[in-house]
């Protein structure tokens, strides 16, 4: 778990000097996927996936 946060935190910094650059190639596309991965093991995951399904409520609203 520890290592997974640890990689999750490294990996969030790298996509936000990726965004800050404005910097969209393969590598980066690659480092965001990573990103995701990562931050899916950790323990924040069931609160992510909890908005996302929110998020998906309000817009099927019409």
């Amino acid at each position: 778990m520890i290592v997974s946060v640890s990689a999750a935190l490294l990996l969030a910094v790298v996509v936000v000097v990726l965004l800050r650059q404005r910097t969209v190639t393969t590598g980066s596309a690659l480092v965001c996927g990573a990103f995701g991965f990562c931050l899916a093991s950790t323990g924040i995951a069931p609160a992510i996936t909890h908005l996302l399904h929110a998020l998906a409520g309000l817009v099927s609203l019409h």
